[in-house]
């Protein structure tokens, strides 16, 4: 009996899916799952977001958590993931500033109130084909929260973009946590550009619609959203 190609691609694109569940703080993972990070929808189904104007682009947040992570300006930060990341795409961080009067563990991150923090650049692998750093390891990259960065509670986002059928509209794929942080030790910049998510992708945008297979150079490569604060 012969298995269809399609039925072995379809098979290894559904082990193929993931979420992160776990902040790591200059190197200590929160305590457990879902103790700092919010609990996603897809967090059985491991599905990534496919319509960047969804509700969900945000947090893909089913539940807020329980427990707040304190980590201080300066600090190198990544996240554990339950699959191997092993399809093509940008890392990107952001944060958003809790309001006033307002705590992380109920806020809902409305608002043009995020900045992007951090993005990372696909280069050539072995056989000239666009990959990313992160890519085939259990978790994200390593960024550092900017030292000028306010103090206070903040949301954390982390989204890996999934770029291997991007070529179609809407099928780019979004793997996305958001964990519940207060900054310490801060300074006393203005970050910005503030993007509000729905709203800061569009469907079309060239580092979500893009085909990773044209000849491609990785400098061409053009992440979407705002410019990264670096502070």
């Amino acid at each position: 009996m012969k298995v269809l190609p399609g039925i072995l691609l379809a098979a290894t694109a559904a082990q193929a899916h993931y979420t992160f569940p776990r902040l790591v703080v200059n190197g200590v993972p929160e305590e457990r799952e879902w103790s700092v990070t919010r609990m996603t929808k897809n967090h059985q189904s491991k599905q990534g977001i496919e319509n960047p104007s969804s509700g969900d682009i945000r947090c893909y947040s089913s539940q807020t958590a329980p427990n707040v992570a304190t980590v201080p300006a300066g600090s190198t930060i990544h996240y554990l993931s339950t699959q191997q990341i092993n399809h093509p795409g940008p890392t990107q961080y952001y944060l958003a500033k809790v309001p006033a009067g307002q705590s992380a563990r109920t806020w809902d991150g409305s608002g043009a109130v995020w900045f992007k923090i951090a993005t990372s650049m696909p280069e050539y692998d072995q056989n000239r084909q666009l990959v990313w750093p992160g890519h085939n390891t259990y978790q994200t990259i390593n960024t550092t929260i900017p030292t000028n960065t306010p103090s206070g509670e903040y949301l954390l986002r982390v989204e890996q973009i999934a770029l291997h059928m991007a070529s179609q509209p809407n099928r780019a794929q979004f793997y996305i946590s958001c964990s519940q942080i207060q900054i310490t030790n801060g300074g006393n910049g203005t970050p910005g550009p503030l993007v509000a998510f729905p709203g800061a992708y569009r469907s079309n945008d060239p580092g979500i619609l893009v085909n990773l297979y044209s000849g491609m150079q990785p400098s061409q490569y053009q992440p979407p959203g705002p410019a990264v604060w670096r502070g």
